[in-house]
């Protein structure tokens, strides 16, 4: 089942993340949203900030892993790795699950 999470930042975007996590760590995960990445190509890094992830992990872990995948060359416009984290958090342990084709 693919898990599903959002968290809208207060005073700014949305933000969310989608992935599988049946074997314990995160995985094939996407993170959507309305918020804005400079440079766009860094949405692969932010995106494999949580790939093989425990799925044991605390909101500030996910956050300092989410951190640490973004250097100093990236900039999280209208949302935060708090808010990344908070939208994992939320995907495992109030899940919205889909199947694989997409439908709940």
């Amino acid at each position: 089942m693919i898990r599903h999470g959002e968290f809208k930042t207060p005073g700014g975007k949305l933000i969310a993340v989608e992935f599988d996590a049946s074997d314990g760590t995160l995985r094939n995960v996407v993170v959507t949203g309305d918020f804005f990445l400079y440079p766009e190509e860094a949405l692969d890094r932010l995106s494999g900030s949580l790939e093989g992830a425990p799925a044991t992990l605390t909101g500030p872990d996910y956050a300092a892993r989410i951190s640490a995948g973004l250097s100093g060359d990236v900039e999280l416009l209208g949302s935060s790795a708090e808010a990344l984290a908070n939208a994992v958090v939320r995907a495992l342990h109030d899940p919205d699950t889909r199947d694989a084709a997409g439908g709940r």
